[in-house]
């Protein structure tokens, strides 16, 4: 294993065991889970929305 998949593997077990030593049940976890994942793809798509689209290479441009 890697040792950023090993880095991230070993954050995702200290958070899970911290939110159950909190009283989390599994179910909230999921929940944590998901928004998190919402994020995620939140964030993913603005990255994509904030990047100007190159112009055409003249070649490829439609004449009209």
């Amino acid at each position: 294993m890697s040792t950023d998949k090993q880095g991230t593997r070993i954050l995702a077990r200290t958070f899970f065991t911290q939110l159950r030593a909190s009283g989390y049940t599994p179910m909230q976890i999921i929940g944590i889970a998901t928004e998190l994942l919402d994020l995620v793809t939140e964030d993913i798509k603005g990255e994509n929305v904030a990047q100007p689209t190159p112009e055409p290479r003249a070649e490829f441009r439609k004449e009209a």
